[in-house]
C-alpha cells in the first residue's frame, strides 16, 4: 500500500481545512506501506485483541520531515529550518468489523522514557476504546523508540527485531513534529480509509509524561499551522515543554511553557496529581478550547500503567481484577518503601476522559471543568486526615476511601518519584471511617460513584463493575 497525501503545492504547502494554508515537508508526501509479515514489537496487550474483534496491522511510514526554530515575532511562532529524510513506524489498531468503527482515530506519540515505545494511552483506555468501537494507532515519533536511550529498560525496536525494521532511520527528535503532522493527515483524508475500512471523521492526538512535553510545543508551535489534529489530550504534562532546536530530547523541556489562550482545537490534559506539583507553575484558566483535569489520587505511573493495565482484557473476574490492584512494592524490577498506587482511579478517570474529548468533537459540548488540587506553598498537595489531597477531580476511591491514594510521597527506589501511594488502612482506622461496617461503605461508596458518573468524570458504562470491585476490595470483617 502506498498512500500519497493529496493538495500538495510548491513552495511545501497544502490546502488544509477551511482553504488555509498548512505547513508540510517541502512538498513531500509521507508514503504507507505494509511491514515485514510477522508480529509488530509493541506492548499492546498479553491478551488477544483478535479474540475481542480488535486486528493489529503495522506499517512503515516514509517521506521528508521538516525541524523548526522560533522566529522572534512571539514565543509560539516558529518557521521551517531543515529538512530529513525518514522511515519509521505505526502500528493501527481498529474494529475487525469496520461496521464498528466510531469514526474517531485516536493517534499516540508513543512514550519512550524507557528506552522503547510505551502506548500509554491504549494501556489506560483500552477498554473504553475496544468497547466503543475507537481506531488506535501507536506511532514511533521520536528516535529513541527505535535506536534506544540507554535504559536498562527498554527494549528498542532495532534490538527487539533488528531485522524487521532494519529498514527505520529517524533523522533526530527536531524531524519528530512534522513526522507526527503527516501521520495525523494520512487519517484526517479519505486515504485513511484504505487503512481503516470505513472513513475516519475525527482525529485525536495523544501524548504522555515526555511525550506530552512535545505534545505541548506541538500543540503551541506547530499546530496553528499543521492543522493536521481535530483535537489534543495531553496526558501528565509537568511545567516545561520540549524545544524545537535540532537533535533536541526531552532535556530541552526546562522552560515553563504554559498552554496557549488561543488554542486551535479542543485540548484536554490530564493531570495527575503527581503532575499537578510541577504543572501548577504554569496553570491558566480553562476557556473554550481548554480543560485541564486535576485528579485527585492518580500517579503518573501506577500499577495499572506499568504491570496490570496489559493483563485487563475485559474479560477477568472481579476477584482477578481486584487482585490486579491489589498493593504492591515491586514494580520494573524495583522495590518501594510504601505500597505503589494501583492506578484504579487514572484508569476509570482516563477512560471518561478520552470519551468526553470525543464529545466534544462530535458536538460541541466541553467536558466539565476541573476543581483545582489544592496545594501548599511547596507545590505539593494539601492532605485531609486520611492523608489524601484535597480538591482536583473527587472519586468514591479519595471520598469514600479504604486506601490512602496519593500521586507523591514514596521513596526506596528510583521510581518512587512516579509510582505514588497506595497504601491500604489499618483495621481500626476503617473502623472509625464506617462503623457500620462494610455495608455504610459500599452505601457511601456508591452515592459518591453515582456523583462522579452525573459529574462526568467516571462512565456509566464502567458502574457495575466499580461496584463488584468495591465489594471485593472491601477488607474482610
Amino acid at each position: 500500500m502506498r498512500i500519497h497525501r493529496r493538495g500538495v503545492l510548491a513552495g511545501g504547502l497544502a490546502l488544509g481545512m477551511g482553504g488555509c494554508a498548512t505547513a508540510t515537508s517541502g512538498g513531500a508526501a509521507a508514503n504507507v506501506e505494509p511491514a515485514p509479515a510477522g508480529r509488530p514489537s509493541i506492548g499492546l496487550a498479553s491478551f488477544d485483541l483478535a479474540a475481542l474483534g480488535y486486528r493489529t496491522d503495522e506499517y512503515f511510514v516514509s517521506g521528508t520531515a521538516s525541524s523548526y526554530e522560533r522566529t522572534n515575532v512571539n514565543p509560539y511562532d516558529v518557521r521551517v529550518l531543515q529538512s530529513a529524510p525518514y522511515i519509521t513506524r505505526m502500528v493501527v489498531v481498529r474494529p475487525a468489523d469496520a461496521s464498528r468503527f466510531n469514526g474517531t482515530v485516536l493517534v499516540e506519540w508513543m512514550n519512550v522514557s524507557s528506552g522503547h515505545d510505551l502506548p500509554v494511552a491504549w494501556i489506560m483506555a483500552h477498554r473504553e476504546l475496544m468497547r466503543s468501537g475507537y481506531a488506535y494507532v501507536g506511532f514511533s515519533a521520536q528516535a529513541a523508540g527505535i535506536t534506544g536511550n540507554g535504559s536498562p529498560i527498554g527494549t528498542p525496536l532495532m534490538r527487539a527485531n533488528p531485522e524487521r525494521y532494519a529498514r527505520l532511520s529517524h533523522p533526530g527528535d527536531a524531524y519528530s513534529y512534522d513526522m507526527f503532522s503527516q501521520v495525523g493527515r494520512i487519517f484526517q483524508t479519505a486515504d485513511g480509509r484504505r487503512l481503516l475500512g470505513a472513513s475516519p471523521q475525527r482525529v485525536i492526538a495523544a501524548g504522555e509524561s515526555q511525550s506530552a512535553a512535545y505534545l505541548s510545543t506541538y500543540v503551541n508551535c506547530i499546530d496553528p499551522v499543521a492543522r493536521a489534529y481535530d483535537g489534543f489530550l495531553v496526558h501528565s504534562r509537568s511545567a516545561g515543554a520540549a524545544s524545537l532546536s535540532p537533535g533536541a530530547g526531552f532535556g530541552g523541556g526546562r522552560q515553563p511553557a504554559p498552554f496557549r489562550t488561543d488554542l486551535r482545537v479542543p485540548t484536554l490534559a490530564f493531570e495527575c496529581e503527581t503532575d499537578v506539583v510541577g504543572y501548577s507553575a504554569v496553570r491558566i484558566p480553562d476557556y473554550d478550547k481548554l480543560r485541564v483535569w486535576e485528579v485527585a489520587g492518580t500517579a503518573h505511573g501506577d500499577t495499572y500503567m506499568n504491570q496490570f493495565g496489559v493483563l485487563d482484557s475485559g474479560a477477568l473476574s472481579v476477584a482477578e481484577l481486584a487482585q490486579g490492584y491489589a498493593p504492591l512494592r515491586r514494580l520494573l524490577g524495583f522495590d518501594t518503601t510504601l505500597p505503589i498506587n494501583s492506578g484504579i482511579v487514572h484508569h476509570y478517570v482516563m477512560q471518561a476522559a478520552i470519551a468526553q474529548l470525543d464529545q466534544w468533537l462530535r458536538n460541541g459540548a466541553p467536558p466539565p471543568s476541573s476543581p483545582l488540587l489544592q496545594l501548599g506553598q511547596d507545590s505539593t498537595p494539601e492532605v485531609d486526615a486520611n492523608g489524601i489531597a484535597r480538591g482536583g477531580i473527587r472519586t468514591p476511591w479519595v471520598d469514600v476511601p479504604t486506601v490512602r491514594l496519593a500521586g507523591v510521597g514514596n521513596s526506596g527506589s528510583p521510581l518512587a518519584g512516579a509510582v505514588g501511594v497506595g497504601e491500604p488502612f489499618e483495621p481500626s482506622r476503617l473502623a472509625q471511617l464506617y462503623p457500620g461496617g462494610r455495608a455504610e461503605y459500599l452505601r457511601r461508596f456508591q452515592a459518591s460513584l453515582d456523583a462522579s458518573i452525573s459529574g462526568g468524570f467516571v462512565l456509566a458504562a464502567d458502574r457495575d463493575e466499580i461496584l463488584a470491585l468495591a465489594a471485593a476490595m472491601y477488607p474482610v470483617e
